[in-house]
């Protein structure tokens, strides 16, 4: 049988998995095993701050809502459970940009809720 060189292999992907540690500290960007376990950890780190984020977003869109809820006389829980009640299905992302950017139309859907 003969003999396979996996030289040029094993360069590429110890030279792709160094790309991607481009800018971490010392050992980390050019020592191939180094490198590679920093990135596992990153990716942990990444993965784990995407749901973060998602966390934040909603609690920012809530104070959004509920401010823009109190403006107009009417506690956040009460405009929820008005929302769920007059079958009125928008998430608090939207509500938050009704808010911000067209009051007109969020005071629609407060008067909706008030009767």
């Amino acid at each position: 049988m003969s003999r396979i060189k996996r030289g040029v292999v094993t360069r590429r992907r110890h030279n792709r998995l160094l790309k991607k540690a481009k800018g971490f500290w010392g050992q980390r960007k050019n020592i191939f095993i180094r490198a590679k376990e920093t990135l596992l950890r990153a990716m942990a780190f990444s993965f784990a701050g995407r749901k973060l984020r998602k966390r934040d977003f909603r609690s920012l869109f809530i104070t959004r809502v509920k401010a823009a809820a109190e403006k107009r006389d009417i506690k956040y829980n009460k405009f929820i459970f008005g929302l769920k009640n007059s079958k009125i299905n928008l998430n608090r992302k939207v509500l938050s940009q009704l808010a911000i950017i067209d009051s007109n139309a969020f005071d629609k859907i407060v008067n909706i809720i008030k009767k």
